[in-house]
């Protein structure tokens, strides 16, 4: 990880992404090996509906934490290997190869149809970015976001990266982002409704003049990618549904320089903000314990990506 550079007046004035993020070419979807189990949408694209238990069993809770391990440790790589020249199809090779070396399934893969493995989300674009031909270029921010399936269950992180020499406010947006996570975590006790989430993210926000993306919010999680919880990061009083003791969850807040308003391209995937300015989002896989909520998505030494996510890489 190289130092942030001084910045030049122009980079701190910027707020919109100027040419706009476009599409560019993908490569063919890369191959699982045979061995490797599947979720059951891996064949069909369908993962069908929501079935699953909000609250997890002892041997659940214990593949849940070597999945958030595993997918902890595969951003991290990830995040190693990024910087300005190298394509968001590159992340997406060096997680699909990172995922399958340690036994697991890359979760997004023909989920619904989605034709890569991970989510790279550069600028503007909100969530879904597909990995193409577009080489990181400097001064970009770029979320990672990593889902694995491995002993049946999913673990879920992600986080934002700045690319070169970033501008003051997108490193703000960055590190306002990340605490607004870290403070929605803290913020947990056995038993409170998810609007509580919601509530701590939004004042946040608000308290730093970012904008919260509504369209996209947290999910449950666990042998289902996506369960029946939702997890909306702005508040509302209505979201009464109470955190219980082993409930698994992602929360993984977006926010935005200035509106939230969101657009989507074409390809059914990528949410873009309306008005070009830039987003950022960090994620962890959660458990609600008798002490509060658990990260599940950090190495058996408790470290993640987003300790390193606002160290500026060339």
């Amino acid at each position: 990880m190289a130092k942030r550079k001084k910045q030049s007046r122009h980079a701190r004035a910027a707020s919109v992404s100027l040419p706009p993020v476009a599409p560019g070419l993908l490569s063919p979807t890369r191959r699982v090996p045979a061995e490797i189990a599947r979720p059951p949408y891996a064949l069909t694209g369908e993962p069908g509906p929501s079935v699953s238990s909000l609250i997890r069993t002892p041997d659940e809770i214990g593949a849940m934490r070597r999945a958030g391990r595993v997918a902890a440790e595969v951003l991290l790589e990830a995040a190693g290997k990024v910087g300005v020249g190298v394509t968001s199809d590159e992340i997406d090779r060096i997680v699909h190869d990172e995922t399958v070396a340690k036994g697991a399934y890359p979760s997004p893969l023909n989920y619904r149809g989605y034709p890569k493995s991970v989510c790279t989300s550069v600028n503007e674009v909100i969530c879904h970015g597909i990995p193409d031909s577009r080489p990181l270029a400097d001064g970009d921010i770029v979320n990672i976001d990593v889902t694995v399936y491995i002993d049946g269950v999913h673990g879920d992180t992600s986080a934002t990266f700045l690319i070169g020499d970033v501008d003051d406010s997108s490193v703000r947006l960055v590190a306002q982002t990340r605490t607004a996570l870290e403070l929605a975590i803290a913020a947990l006790t056995p038993g409170c409704p998810v609007s509580e989430i919601g509530r701590v993210i939004e004042a946040h926000a608000v308290k730093h003049q970012l904008g919260v993306v509504r369209e996209f919010i947290g999910h449950g999680i666990g042998t289902e990618f996506h369960s029946n919880l939702q997890v909306a990061h702005y508040y509302d009083r209505r979201h009464r549904a109470p955190l219980e003791i082993g409930t698994t969850f992602t929360i993984e807040p977006m926010l935005t320089l200035g509106s939230p308003e969101a657009a989507l391209w074409d390809d059914n995937w990528t949410a873009v903000t309306a008005d070009g300015r830039r987003t950022a989002q960090f994620e962890h896989t959660l458990l609600m314990g008798e002490g509060g909520a658990e990260k599940l998505t950090v190495t058996a030494a408790g470290e993640c990506a987003h300790q390193i996510s606002l160290e500026s890489v060339a």
